[in-house]
């Protein structure tokens, strides 16, 4: 599915999709809601989940924490509809527009992953720096669609 990468020239501005994964096989994704423009979560696709990706139209990324595959929405129901892809000029780095079924992309219950501001200039006097929420209430009760299962998340 992917092109063979051979030059800067065919990277940069051809029309052929030759990512670039890091060294561990990945490619970071910003994944922004379709309509407003929001961020939503940041997260790496390996070769296939960037394979399907582009062949559902719903967002597919590979978990580091439980180093697998990950269909987003696949036990919540949150699915992402992919209504845009695009790839960044040295094809090493992805963006999708999404539309959110239950609107909410975050498993701890916010609509948003970047639900909040880490406080700069003046305002990070603090130590340890004291986040603002950006986002006061939750879309959902993760316990209630994930269980009492543990966060796979590392710390």
């Amino acid at each position: 599915m992917f092109a063979r990468r051979v030059s800067v020239a065919q990277v940069e501005e051809g029309d052929e999709l030759a990512p670039r994964f890091d060294s561990d096989g990945l490619i970071p994704v910003v994944t922004t809601d379709a309509d407003t423009g929001d961020v939503l979560m940041h997260a790496y696709m390996n070769a296939e989940a960037l394979e399907q990706t582009i062949r559902r139209g719903e967002a597919v990324y590979w978990s580091r924490s439980r180093e697998c595959l990950w269909h987003k929405g696949a036990t919540s129901g949150l699915i992402q509809k992919v209504v845009e892809m695009r790839i960044d000029d040295d094809q090493d780095a992805v963006w999708l527009r999404v539309r959110v079924e239950g609107d909410a992309s975050c498993h701890v219950g916010y609509r948003s992953c970047f639900y909040r501001a880490v406080p700069v200039g003046e305002g990070a006097a603090a130590t340890p720096v004291k986040l603002a929420f950006r986002e006061e209430s939750k879309v959902f009760d993760p316990a209630e669609v994930y269980g009492d299962a543990p966060n796979p998340t590392r710390l």
